[in-house]
């Protein structure tokens, strides 16, 4: 659906009808304007509808409706094509779920198409309609949102990850037995899933950052604040990568240990009842030369000689902590 439709002139928003046929004409006929055309998954009626009127790329639109595309910057003519990955967290599921945002980005026209749920742009257009100053950048203004709205949010994804690491932290390491190996790889996974958005990203900002992709050296500042930043939060999704890893060695060690504590635990009490055992079946065989069996007091006996022995090893296994 075509979401929303602005044109824009010295910082300002247009009255103007909220279609692209609109956009399209009012950016002709006034030069100091920009056209912003969003869409949320579109139809490829729609999308043809757009592509005609700004005469976009054929490859460029078929890397706008397919989903799942790795983060990337392309140049097509005077059009430049970013797509950006988005994210938000699941708490329920400890799953970090991703969407994807394609900004077509020309002279005077931006075109932005969003899949999926998180990454919704209409706070960034009103944020950025409020700035009038930033609005004056015209198009490059409207990438510099987007880039930095989709990078604060996987800030705030990160920072979700990380409590979750912390509660697995804090299981591993209690004085109860528990099973935290599942939700360790469930969490490498959806960290995985992180850095598949980010990392990719960090040269085109640095790209951006240092005016290499053609928006112009005053687009350079902002972009460098959204370089830095993701560039922080790919070093925070690669530590908590090896947080993740160091918890699951730590928890496989500690099982190891426990599985090595119940078996002693088990033997000793083997050894133990082998002593009865013992005894009992030598004097079960009911030979009839066995002096002991006509012993007044043979019973008494072995039931004390029984006892002795069993806590005196129990007391042993004590000692060496086997019990």
């Amino acid at each position: 659906m075509i979401v929303d439709c602005g044109v824009y002139a010295a910082g300002e928003r247009q009255d103007l009808p909220k279609d692209p046929e609109t956009v399209a004409q009012a950016i002709d006929e006034r030069a100091d304007s920009f056209g912003w055309i969003g869409l949320h998954e579109p139809s490829d009626a729609e999308m043809e509808r757009v592509q005609n009127l700004f005469g976009l790329h054929d490859l460029a639109i078929e890397d706008a409706l397919q989903l799942h595309q790795r983060p990337k910057v392309e140049r097509f003519g005077d059009t430049l094509l970013v797509v950006l990955r988005t994210l938000w967290y699941v708490d329920e599921g400890d799953a970090v779920e991703t969407g994807q945002v394609t900004a077509f980005v020309g002279p005077r026209y931006v075109v932005t198409v969003r899949h999926g749920e998180g990454g919704g742009l209409a706070t960034t257009r009103h944020e950025l309609e409020a700035r009038a100053s930033m609005l004056g950048h015209g198009p490059s203004a409207v990438l510099w949102a987007i880039s930095d709205a989709i990078v604060d949010d996987y800030e705030r994804v990160a920072q979700q990850v990380e409590i979750d690491v912390d509660e697995i932290e804090s299981s591993v390491f209690s004085p109860e037995r528990t099973s935290d190996a599942e939700r360790i790889y469930r969490l490498k996974r959806e960290v995985l899933e992180m850095r598949r958005a980010i990392d990719p990203l960090r040269e085109p900002m640095e790209q951006f950052a240092h005016g290499m992709a053609g928006l112009g050296p005053k687009a350079s500042p902002f972009f460098r604040d959204v370089a830095d930043h993701l560039s922080r939060v790919s070093d925070q999704a690669e530590a908590i990568d090896t947080l993740l890893t160091s918890a699951l060695n730590a928890h496989l060690a500690r099982v190891s240990v426990q599985q090595n504590d119940d078996m002693r635990k088990i033997s000793a009490w083997v050894a133990i009842a082998a002593v009865p055992t013992m005894l009992a079946g030598i004097y079960g065989m009911n030979f009839d030369n066995m002096p002991e069996l006509r012993w007044h007091f043979g019973y008494y006996a072995i039931l004390l000689l029984m006892a002795l022995v069993c806590v005196t090893m129990y007391r042993f296994f004590r000692k060496v902590g086997w019990l």
